[in-house]
């Protein structure tokens, strides 16, 4: 092979993997990727250019995403060949925290998702910590509807954590582009999210970031709940007592107690960002919208949602009222677990009332009266309803007397006018 040859061939390759990293960040279509290849190949000999540039002639990607595209490709370079037993292929996406590549597992001949944790915390003993601690929370899990840890190390001062490579794509893709889901659509993905929240929460865990864009779905219509990096244990007491006082999670999604800062956050702040979450879903958008992030938190204590049916008027009562219910600012009147949830979910989409959610009513109905001064015992349905047909009676009488009254007063009012 020439020089010439070597040159060209490693030109064809930076453009496969420039148009397929463009592809994988929803930048350009497949479609548009192969038509941009075809037209590269048959300018190779009369007027070659490299497929950054066609993109961009034609239109498919701006200058700014190209350079961001190459960008991602360096630093996918920076990070391949660092993992022993792993070649990584691109970047799949990066937060505040880490950065996610696609890379194939060699041993096993899969494709995997390699969070990396950045160097600049790398640094920092209690990053470290943290990221490992994901991994192993991670690693107690074992759902269909939850991603799958794989493997957590170090490699020349490179931390990882290896888990399943989810073919698809996020909620959030979906809601970010307007999309309003059908009810029927909406209850079936949240019954799996609910599936995969129901797993956690028996095995002692707390996801605290349940958000869309930590709900993957697959092509088959499979949901897959990603990124433990907030979740926590309820039997970690000392992990509590130390976050006591800061809001973990995120702002249109969090749970009051959560903002708060509460120390015994349980599962019941998942059962908040589930209804937010699918308030979105169904609504178009979040729940409470404001100019900053802590404007946002402060309304999901202080101010009550637009019931979602009055937005979308579509929308059964009952999904409705799940969502109101799900959503309480108190998380005494919400659900108690995300099994209760379900049974109202699965019985919405069997076309039956949501009968937990309805209890649920009934009771903060009660305890309503019960603090405007009406002795209510809610154990005792009998003594209760005896008690509203007492007061009804007595109601009754006391009108019966008072018509009696004012038509004494009308007939002596009318005998003085004769009179006179």
């Amino acid at each position: 092979m020439t020089k010439s040859d070597s040159t060209k061939n490693d030109s064809t390759s930076q453009d496969t993997l420039f148009g397929r990293m463009a592809v994988e960040q929803n930048l350009c279509s497949e479609e548009e990727y192969k038509k941009c290849d075809v037209l590269l190949r048959k300018l190779a000999d009369s007027n070659p250019t490299n497929m950054p540039t066609l993109m961009v002639k034609h239109g498919i990607i701006t200058k700014n995403q190209a350079k961001r595209v190459r960008e991602l490709i360096k630093e996918s370079k920076a990070a391949a060949g660092q993992i022993p037993g792993y070649k990584v292929s691109g970047k799949l996406g990066a937060g505040a925290m880490a950065v996610v590549y696609k890379a194939r597992q060699l041993s096993l001949d899969r494709d995997v998702a390699i969070k990396v944790l950045p160097k600049r915390f790398s640094e920092k003993s209690n990053y470290i910590e943290r990221f490992y601690k994901e991994g192993k929370l991670a690693a107690k899990l074992n759902h269909n509807n939850i991603v799958q840890a794989i493997d957590v190390g170090e490699s020349g001062g490179l931390y990882y954590f290896v888990m399943e490579y989810v073919e698809g794509k996020t909620l959030f893709d979906d809601l970010s582009k307007g999309r309003i889901f059908k009810e029927d659509e909406a209850l079936d993905l949240i019954i799996q999210l609910c599936d995969a929240l129901d797993h956690a929460h028996k095995m002692g865990m707390v996801h605290r970031d349940v958000k869309p864009k930590n709900i993957m779905i697959t092509p088959e219509g499979v949901v897959k709940l990603a990124d433990m990096g907030l979740a926590r244990e309820t039997s970690d007491i000392e992990a509590a007592k130390n976050e006591k006082g800061k809001a973990f999670g995120t702002p249109y999604y969090i749970a009051p107690e959560q903002v708060r800062g509460e120390v015994d956050i349980d599962g019941r702040a998942d059962l908040y960002s589930v209804g937010a979450t699918l308030y979105h879903m169904l609504t178009g958008r979040v729940p409470f919208q404001a100019k900053t992030p802590s404007e946002v938190m402060r309304k999901h204590i202080t101010e009550q949602i637009v019931p979602p049916d009055h937005i979308n008027t579509s929308l059964s009562s009952g999904i409705s009222e799940v969502i109101e219910v799900a959503m309480a600012k108190r998380k005494e009147d919400r659900y108690s677990t995300i099994e209760e949830l379900l049974i109202d979910l699965k019985a919405i989409k069997s076309g039956q009332a949501p009968m937990v959610a309805h209890d649920k009513f009934t009771l903060e109905g009660l305890e309503q009266l019960e603090e405007e001064g009406i002795d209510v015992d809610i154990e005792d349905e009998d003594e209760y309803n005896d008690e509203i047909e007492r007061i009804v009676t007595k109601y009754r009488v006391i009108m019966i007397i008072m018509s009696a009254a004012i038509a004494i007063l009308l007939l002596l009012v009318g005998y003085m006018a004769m009179n006179k």
